[in-house]
């Protein structure tokens, strides 16, 4: 009985810290380009889209077309990065962890 005493003692450690590193990534950004630095998308830790700046000369054309493609590249990029950032934060946790499905896990489902 001791050991699963000290095995929920464990989990509920770590469940404590995920919770810390899911707030912390809530405070940290990445960003993102496309089109050469026409649209810039920031995103945090959670990600979530926390600005987006369009370049004022690709605003003045009129394919509109190439705007959003534009946005949408730059966003999935965001969060891409967003996602790279959350899987080295819960690898700082798991790190030298030997459970099954732990190594390289991410609160937000994605690898």
């Amino acid at each position: 009985m001791k050991g699963l005493s000290k095995i929920l003692q464990q989990a509920q450690k770590m469940e404590s810290k995920m919770a810390k590193i899911q707030e912390e990534l809530a405070e940290k950004t990445v960003e993102a380009t496309s089109g050469g630095g026409m649209v810039t998308v920031t995103a945090n830790g959670q990600r979530e889209i926390l600005e987006i700046k369009i370049e004022p000369e690709v605003v003045d054309k009129e394919d509109v077309a190439m705007l959003e493609d534009l946005i949408v590249a730059a966003i999935n990029e965001a969060l891409s990065r967003a996602d790279e950032l959350a899987k080295e934060e819960m690898s700082k946790l798991t790190m030298g962890l030997n459970i099954p499905g732990m190594q390289g896990l991410n609160p937000f489902g994605k690898m």
